[in-house]
């Protein structure tokens, strides 16, 4: 009766798994979510680390098209193609970091019917608070992704109106103009981002203390900068 062994040892192991869950305070299994919406934004450090190195990029393409003159029309649509090429992985990059904001979103929306069975009153009003900023959070990057992929939409434009022998100079003051712009929404809606950031940590740390839970903490605070985005809007405004 090998089956039926096998049968009655998985189903032992399933009850093993429910006790040892049933045997964690609420507090663990808040941790436990909140340590996951930590592992699924590692999506998010890496694709800020790549975006950063397709802006500088990008940033030494455009400083060698403005170089150039209207009689090397050649060499500006070749490098304004690269651009392009390089603002598009740029998008995908974006993409794949909101699609790792959007996992941790719904990883930690899981401590919110977790935090309402919190007993102690004021640890309860700590992980209130701490679930209330880190939503806020989550709206402050939904503002900034948006703006940043404006901003993104608006460069492709810029290197399809450099490869238009058509386009007046005109034209093209006009569009960096309306670019430099976005990005000065961009770094506005970054800044709110990381205040966000930074207060969600701050109370993430106290409801960890009040909870008497032993936690480790890294220097994130150069993860959470984008650095890149400031450096695209000194790209665009020279």
């Amino acid at each position: 009766m090998p089956f039926k062994k096998a049968s009655i040892l998985l189903l032992l192991g399933l009850l093993a798994i429910i006790s040892a869950c049933s045997s964690e305070s609420t507090e663990e299994q808040i941790h436990g979510h909140l340590e996951e919406a930590v592992a699924q934004e590692k999506g998010f450090e890496e694709q800020q680390s790549n975006i950063t190195e397709l802006e500088r990029q990008e940033q030494d393409l455009y400083s060698q098209i403005i170089e150039l003159g209207t009689d090397e029309m050649d060499k500006i649509k070749e490098l304004s193609e690269k651009a392009t090429e390089v603002v598009t992985e740029r998008e995908e990059a974006l993409e794949a970091e909101k699609d790792s904001i959007n996992s941790a979103k719904e990883e930690f929306q899981k401590t919110e019917d977790l935090i309402a069975e919190i007993e102690d009153e004021q640890l309860k009003e700590t992980a209130e608070n701490m679930y209330s900023t880190m939503m806020d959070r989550f709206t402050a990057y939904e503002k900034l992704y948006q703006v940043y992929a404006t901003a993104i939409q608006q460069e492709k434009d810029l290197y399809g109106m450099l490869q238009d022998e058509s386009t007046e100079q005109e034209e093209l003051t006009d569009h960096i103009n309306t670019i430099n712009e976005s990005y000065e929404q961009v770094l506005s809606a970054n800044e709110s981002f990381n205040e966000s950031t930074a207060s969600y940590n701050d109370l993430k740390k106290e409801f960890y203390s009040q909870a008497e839970i032993e936690v480790e903490y890294e220097d994130a605070e150069s993860k959470n900068e984008d650095q890149g985005q400031e450096e695209q809007d000194q790209s665009e405004s020279e």
